[in-house]
């Protein structure tokens, strides 16, 4: 089968592109792809937007029957049965967590709250100073898992929060039922973390707008070509809140309990999947101009760094993108 085929026994001049989309995680899921014209959309767009709920069921700290938050709820040290896909995004996420030492952390769900993000109404500056003099829960030593038993318990009063994580996951799922459906010719997204697979009937890989990261508008830094790839940034220019006259990025700093404060804007990464990419962007931000690209080399990852000055590092295929 050709790489720009969708069908086997079509011609690629008869295929048509089609674009879907739906409600996904506060924002919306994408898909856009070619087929004939006798696909059926509604059936397909069904199958998407399941997958995405499926997600949100399982991982969302905004629903108290979601999966993760029975597992935030239960007694600490009892056992709770989870999904198969929240062990998988669980395990994934922890080891990450060890990889990046301590960068990637899916237990800072109280500091989340606390600052104002994810299902909380705003910083609330009670539990900001009763958080400060509390010890660090790492997820590796107070959350365990038992794979074989698709089960999970905590063994500290942590929350487990994986906004850094889920959202890649879902388009990854969103990947996984395009294939189902027998395509091969399509681009994926959720909210900006995009995965691709094969060519577009001319030939060409699909191209995926790298954005400026610049708070309050809408600008192209640049063009990334996806062809059996994901994609994921993360950055400190979207999903603020002001605290005492300054202004604050949603992503926590595990190591200082607190908003992160570096001098990166943004960190974009491609991958296998887009789980992987999209947990590995939170991880280099935080770890920051200087450590962030030499973890990234040392650990192969192809990365592109933008610093709060406007210039840019890139590590493997992406350095090339960076010099430009």
């Amino acid at each position: 089968m050709s790489k720009m085929s969708i069908d086997a026994g079509r011609d690629a001049t008869a295929l048509r592109r089609h674009a879907l989309s739906g409600p996904a995680m506060g924002a919306r899921w994408s898909a856009t792809f070619f087929a004939a014209d006798d696909v059926e959309e509604a059936a397909l767009t069904r199958r998407l937007q399941a997958a995405v709920e499926k997600v949100e069921q399982q991982m969302s700290t905004f629903r108290p029957d979601s999966d993760l938050e029975r597992l935030n709820a239960a007694p600490i040290g009892a056992w709770m049965p989870i999904p198969r896909e929240l062990m998988h995004v669980l395990s994934t996420a922890l080891e990450i967590g060890r990889l990046s030492g301590g960068a990637f952390d899916i237990g800072v769900g109280d500091l989340v709250r606390a600052w104002g993000f994810g299902a909380s109404p705003g910083p609330d500056g009670g539990r900001i100073a009763g958080l400060a003099g509390r010890p660090s829960f790492e997820p590796p030593k107070t959350l365990q898992l038992d794979p074989a038993g698709c089960r999970a318990r905590r063994l500290a009063p942590l929350r487990l929060d994986l906004a850094g994580i889920a959202k890649g996951f879902g388009v990854d799922e969103l990947a996984r039922e395009m294939r189902g459906a027998g395509l091969s010719s399509w681009l994926v997204g959720i909210d900006g973390e995009m995965r691709a697979e094969g060519l577009k009937p001319d030939g060409r890989p699909w191209t995926v707008a790298h954005e400026r990261p610049s708070a309050g508008e809408r600008d192209i830094l640049g063009v990334l070509e996806l062809s059996g790839a994901a994609v994921a940034t993360s950055g400190n220019y979207r999903h603020r809140v002001e605290v005492a006259g300054r202004v604050l990025s949603h992503t926590m700093d595990p190591a200082r309990g607190a908003p992160l404060e570096n001098d990166l804007c943004a960190v974009t990464v491609l991958g296998e999947t887009c789980m992987a990419a999209d947990a590995w962007a939170t991880a280099l931000l935080v770890r920051g101009a200087s450590e962030g690209p030499a973890l990234a080399r040392r650990l192969g990852l192809a990365a592109l760094f933008v610093r709060a000055d406007g210039t840019m590092e890139g590590t493997g295929p992406l350095a090339q993108a960076a010099a430009a």
